[in-house]
């Protein structure tokens, strides 16, 4: 290509879009819509909720990121290391990513659930790592990975609020979890294609750790409860439908 292309950049320009043309010609599009719940019932800000404990709560305010998605077949991946998306529970469009791609089929799908440590300390960043989505606490703590605000009566805090920023990504202090989800059965991307993933607030409260309001309703800094709602939240997520 390099030969061909040497004193001909003309030709060469042509070339390389024939070829990019070509490629979006063969992509087709990959709806991924995340739907979050608590437990079977859809999240919904005036519903009231109960977690392991027997803890009621509502929910006011979820937020997380979705990141480096890389999709599996049978014969080859395909990744998207560049793309960052929030899904914000009050936003319905956010919950729903588009992606275009090459694969036939689709047997499972990966993404880290937060933002990768090299975008923590990048500088200003735009589009959904933009610093005024209210997902970045400073230069030094970087990004908030995932985010549940809500009010409990157990909540020992002012008007009965709890609150988790989870953040941290110096050794230690990791927050970002790699989420693996097989799909129920390969399926077939020669057309459009969709997959439905939940996200089960119940499960920051009792999945590897207990976590109750009652005990621990604040989290906004990096640490030990940070780790631990975050080796939580790694368990949020399940497969619902794809086809």
């Amino acid at each position: 290509m390099m030969k061909i292309c040497a004193g001909k950049s003309w030709f060469c320009f042509l070339m390389i879009l024939s070829l990019v043309l070509s490629a979006d010609l063969h992509a087709q599009k990959l709806f991924i819509h995340f739907q979050n719940k608590a437990g079977n019932k859809i999240l919904q800000p005036d519903s009231v909720y109960q977690n392991a404990f027997g803890e009621t709560f509502t929910i006011r305010n979820f937020k997380y990121y979705i990141s480096n998605i890389i999709l599996n077949d049978a014969d080859k991946t395909e990744s998207f290391p560049d793309k960052y998306f929030l899904v914000d529970n009050a936003d319905t469009s956010s919950q729903q990513i588009e992606l275009n791609t090459s694969l036939k089929n689709i047997s499972s799908i990966q993404f880290l659930l937060g933002v990768d440590s090299i975008k923590n300390v990048s500088g200003v960043q735009t589009g959904a790592l933009d610093p005024a989505k209210g997902m970045f606490w400073t230069w030094n703590t970087g990004y908030v990975m995932a985010k549940l605000e809500g009010n409990s009566p157990v909540a020992k805090m002012p008007q009965h609020a709890f609150s988790y920023h989870v953040g941290g990504y110096k050794q230690n202090e990791k927050t970002a979890r790699m989420i693996t989800l097989q799909l129920p059965q390969s399926i077939d991307c020669t057309k459009d294609c969709n997959i439905t993933i939940d996200a089960d607030v119940l499960k920051w409260f009792n999945s590897v750790y207990e976590i109750k309001i009652s005990e621990t309703p604040f989290c906004h800094e990096p640490g030990t409860l940070a780790t631990k709602l975050a080796d939580n939240y790694a368990n949020m997520f399940s497969i619902e439908t794809a086809k």
